[in-house]
């Protein structure tokens, strides 16, 4: 399998990012033996939440569901399902030696990296016209914009970025040759 794409993302993001494109062929992480476990390691999630099969279902409910957000962020039924993922757990406050704290529970543990997946982009929307697809055509990647000026346009500089600069190089000398 390739090496994955754009690793660092928001939670959210990454999620997302579990499927990608290289050299024509798509790839699906949670599709090959331990990409599972890889992603929660990436994400900081394994010692929370073990790599348990039932937590593949609501993973992939969930990356859909954000695809949907992120496409369209005004669908109701995306908002739904979103709403109905975020129903599986819930923040209990307490106070833990002297200082405030969280605890989140689960009524199923399974849906436990999903809802946090779900969590965290309700985090994200604190600037939802930063949370992107990459700019190039052939890409499926997604990216949350932390540039200063909020005009990141490619999930890479050096792969999309570089395709595309190439591309209009390419077409600029086209052109010349033919003037």
């Amino acid at each position: 399998m390739n090496d994955r794409p754009l690793l660092g993302e928001p939670l959210a993001m990454d999620l997302l990012n579990t499927r990608w494109a290289a050299a024509g062929e798509r790839f699906d992480l949670f599709d090959v033996p331990g990409g599972l476990a890889r992603w929660l390691a990436d994400n900081g999630l394994s010692a929370r939440h073990p790599a348990d099969a039932d937590a593949l279902p609501p993973l992939r409910h969930v990356r859909d569901v954000l695809t949907g957000l992120v496409e369209d962020p005004a669908s109701p039924a995306a908002t739904a399902d979103l709403n109905r993922v975020l129903a599986h757990g819930r923040v209990r406050r307490v106070l833990d030696g002297g200082a405030p704290g969280a605890v989140v529970e689960f009524d199923d543990p399974a849906w436990g990296p999903a809802w946090a997946a779900a969590d965290g982009y309700l985090d994200l929307l604190r600037a939802p016209d930063r949370i992107r697809r990459c700019g190039h055509p052939d890409c499926v990647l997604y990216f949350f914009d932390t540039s200063k000026n909020g005009t990141r346009r490619w999930c890479s500089m050096a792969g999309c970025g570089n395709r595309a600069k190439a591309a209009r190089h390419q077409a600029r000398s086209r052109s010349d040759l033919r003037a």
